[in-house]
């Protein structure tokens, strides 16, 4: 070689150029693939998931290698506390970076010699081992007199800890209504004990001293009267204090809808009486505020309405709210309507749960069984009984002008209607659960065309079932049973006789259409009507919905429900989830249409159809 130096300086870069295009292959940061094998317990396969950062991390901070087996040493900490939080304190768990376990030295050097393809594989295999469960739990500290705590755990059950932490939850939250308000629970010891798999758990209390309510103080208040909120406030001082009866004050606030915010933020400290100050913190809504709205349907057209809203007339949350609607023509209208109303709503009226309203409403519509041009007036009392229950008493009158057949004819009544509702439900525009009912009964007077009394009962409800407990996916169901006594048909105003037929009873036949007919084929209306109402709701997507339903209902002259023949109409609508409620689009079809009835009905609106 000495003699020919040329190969040697040949084969000396030749072994550097080799060395680099090694290098050159190796990537940085190193991709890599993560294989987390199935335990058997989903629940626990999804928190060892949502644990490990080699997942969360793995397209969004690639890495080298000393980082990526820092990374994997991390997860092993992290899947031990969720093998823990389920009950698993013996579990075992090995982690490989292409085959070579975490505790390599030489690890980091080999993944970073590593090519970019394939990827580095991550493989996490997971030995769950046995299910601990609790041993003995006690409360240590001392309870106050007839206090017996009640816990959510119990010996035998599996070691969960999130089942202990809710547990202390519990304890905490009964001391608190027990008027403790200073009550602590230290977070429980647990006490190991590997051979017999079981955890001891003990809660330690310290009650501190029991305390009413001192003195409350608000802040935020804008226009709205403090003496008016002294008065509406379910709190008072001297009060035992109570998280719960606090929470239903807020609420009880918040309903008058006149705040955006309520927060009732008890001190931190007794006063020097040994009370606990609560400050009622709220931010008021603007006083005014305008809203909008369309709605169409084939049957009565298209439907725009505008409302202008004052919330604090007089400094105790009365509401003055006035509103129109324009009415565009529908194949069961004529010609074009309206509708104006002026409403005032005035909350705590005599007593803390009664409201009074009074409206007065003008209404030129012309449908195809009549034309009405009426004056109505309304004044009730609503009393809630209960967090479910209400009853409304109020006083009607009507003027009005009616042609019907060619013919002109004025009327007048007063009723006297009392309502009782029963509510369950959580949304007024989406319900998934609960139950809606309402009994109505109105006596009422005529004066003219014939004159005379009559009473008109309605008993209406819907039930609704979450089938799958998050909402997505809803059963409902809708009935109606109406009658009017005392009078026949031909001795009630147009008005007040009942009629099926359109979305609130039967989707797929024209408004007003079922029922008894003039010989022109124009419904006469009826004196008992019967209704139900099948619906089946989809969500799926994030805010898409669909629906299918089937609706029936008849109406009849001679006074008793259920006698005449029953009309069938089926559908299916799509639904957009908005934040205010569903938009809905149904489309419909009669099953045994009559004689010159429409061949369908498409409706479109905000909120479920019940």
């Amino acid at each position: 070689m000495r003699r020919f130096p040329f190969l040697r300086r040949t084969a000396a870069l030749l072994t550097l150029f080799l060395s680099l295009g090694q290098h050159a292959l190796a990537a940085d940061p190193q991709p890599y693939t993560v294989d987390l094998k199935p335990t058997g317990d989903p629940g626990l396969d999804a928190a060892l998931k949502d644990s490990a950062t080699l997942i969360t991390l793995q397209d969004k901070a690639p890495v080298g290698g000393f980082a990526l087996t820092q990374r994997a040493r991390d997860d092993e900490a992290r899947f031990q506390t969720a093998l823990r939080a389920y009950g698993h304190y013996a579990g075992k768990i090995t982690v490989t970076v292409n085959a070579i376990q975490l505790d390599d030295p030489g690890l980091p050097d080999t993944i970073d010699h590593a090519p970019a393809a394939p990827p580095v594989p991550v493989v996490v295999t997971i030995d769950p081992g046995p299910v601990f469960r609790l041993g003995h739990v006690t409360v240590t500290g001392p309870l106050p007199p007839g206090f017996t705590p009640a816990l959510s755990i119990a010996q035998g059950q599996p070691a969960i800890a999130a089942n202990v932490l809710a547990a202390r939850d519990q304890l905490l939250g009964a001391l608190r209504e027990a008027s403790y308000p200073l009550a602590t629970v230290t977070l429980p010891d647990a006490l190991l004990h590997r051979d017999r798999r079981t955890i001891d758990v003990a809660f330690l209390v310290a009650t501190g001293p029991r305390a009413d309510l001192g003195a409350i103080r608000f802040t935020g208040l804008r226009d709205v009267s403090e003496a008016f909120m002294r008065r509406r406030l379910l709190l008072a001082p001297g009060q035992p204090f109570s998280p719960s009866e606090i929470e239903k004050a807020r609420e009880d606030l918040l309903s008058l809808g006149v705040f955006a915010s309520v927060r009732i933020v008890p001190a931190e400290q007794l006063d020097a009486n040994g009370d606990l100050p609560l400050q009622v913190d709220v931010e008021e809504q603007k006083r005014h505020a305008v809203d909008l709205g369309a709605a169409y349907s084939t049957d009565l057209g298209a439907s725009l309405t505008a409302a202008w809203h004052h919330r604090n007339l007089f400094g105790g949350a009365e509401q003055l709210n006035i509103s129109g609607a324009i009415q565009l023509g529908g194949d069961a209208t004529t010609k074009p309507g309206g509708q104006l109303t002026a409403q005032f709503i005035r909350p705590s009226f005599l007593a803390h749960d009664q409201q009074l309203e009074i409206s007065l409403s003008a209404i030129d519509q012309s449908l195809i069984p009549y034309d009405q041009k009426a004056l109505i007036q309304r004044i009730g009392v609503t009393r809630k009984l209960s967090p479910h229950w209400s009853l409304q008493v109020g006083l009607m009158a009507e003027e009005e002008q009616i042609t019907q057949e060619g013919a002109e004819r004025p009327y007048a009544f007063v009723g006297v209607p009392v309502t009782l509702k029963f509510d369950t439900t959580k949304s007024l525009l989406d319900p998934a659960n609960g139950v809606r009912a309402a009994l109505s009964v109105t006596p009422t007077r005529s004066f003219i065309n014939p004159g005379g009394f009559y009473a008109i009962t309605q008993l209406s409800g819907s039930t609704y079932f979450d089938l799958e407990g998050n909402g997505r996916g809803v059963l409902a169901l809708r009935g109606l049973v109406a009658q009017a006594s005392g009078v026949g048909v031909f001795g009630l105003p147009p008005d007040q006789r009942l009629y099926a037929g359109g979305s609130a009873t039967v989707r797929g036949f024209r408004y007003q259409s079922i029922g008894p007919m003039f010989p022109d084929g124009k419904p006469t209306g009826a004196t008992a009507v019967s209704a139900g109402s099948v619906e089946f709701r989809q969500r799926f997507l994030e805010s898409w919905g669909a629906a299918v339903f089937v609706d029936a209902g008849q109406a009849s002259a001679d006074g008793k429900p259920f006698t005449e023949s029953w009309r069938v109409g089926a559908g299916a609508g799509l639904r957009y989830y908005t934040s205010i409620g569903p938009i809905r689009l149904d489309f419909a079809v009669p099953v045994n249409r009559e004689p010159g009835g429409d061949s369908f009905e498409v409706y479109i609106g905000i909120g479920q159809a019940f």
